[in-house]
């Protein structure tokens, strides 16, 4: 009959001499659970960005780091609003350990990547604090949403690094009018597209002829840079959003 207390009293007793431990393997498993998929096993970086830095820009501290996995960030990351407590709690503790880990080594030089990135009309289609065109995913702080080697994969073979929900598609209407762009939306009976001016079209499915959604296709060639240009304007992407 006192089996069961004094279980537990010595379970309490050996998480009381060493709650950090448990916490990080908790928080470890929770880690490539729920988030290694896309921030890569150890947070040194996937489809989405390295964790491994003393530093996060989006989460500051504790409870900041808490509310973003909680919420997520539209649209790159999703919520978690599901974990209790008492997973979160670990869940942070562990991503806030990999800082102490080396972060993905990046060798170019940020300034003449910007000097790429304009010499190749990169602007043409996307857009850095407030400038540039929006057809592509916007750059302004990609630094926090990808890691440089996901950077690197996009640039030479976009077709194999297209971010989540990414589909291109063309339509031509019944009156003959051809549209071809990415899919902003779509439901049973209507789909909106934008095209590489930034415009957005919706369109009634009951109006269309033809309707061909290209499944790991990409409006981004892949780009075939000196390697030295390629590191340096990977620099720069990677700097976009970093804070100093």
């Amino acid at each position: 009959m006192m089996l069961r207390p004094v279980l537990v009293l010595i379970s309490c007793a050996v998480y009381a001499q060493s709650p950090p431990d448990l916490d990080l393997a908790a928080g470890k498993v929770l880690f490539e659970t729920h988030c290694a998929l896309c921030h890569g096993i150890g947070g040194k970086g996937s489809r989405g960005p390295g964790l491994n830095h003393a530093k996060l820009a989006k989460a500051p501290d504790d409870e900041a780091l808490k509310k973003l996995i909680e919420n997520g960030i539209e649209p790159e990351m999703p919520s978690f609003w599901y974990l209790a407590f008492e997973d979160t709690a670990p869940l942070v503790a562990y991503v806030r350990s990999l800082g102490r880990m080396v972060p993905e080594p990046v060798t170019g030089n940020a300034e003449r990547g910007a000097t790429v990135y304009a010499r190749n009309k990169c602007y043409a289609c996307h857009i850095v604090a407030g400038e540039g065109s929006g057809f592509g995913p916007e750059l302004t702080e990609i630094s926090f949403r990808r890691s440089p080697g996901y950077l690197r994969q996009a640039i030479i073979a976009p077709e194999a690094a297209l971010p989540e929900n990414f589909l291109l598609v063309e339509a031509k209407t019944k009156a003959g009018q051809s549209i071809r762009g990415i899919r902003a939306n779509e439901d049973p009976f209507t789909i909106q597209i934008k095209d590489s001016t930034g415009s957005f079209h919706s369109l009634r499915k009951d109006n269309l002829a033809t309707l061909n959604k290209l499944r790991g296709k990409s409006p981004m060639p892949a780009y075939k840079l000196p390697a030295a240009d390629l590191d340096d304007l990977i620099a720069y992407l990677a700097s976009l959003g970093a804070k100093p």
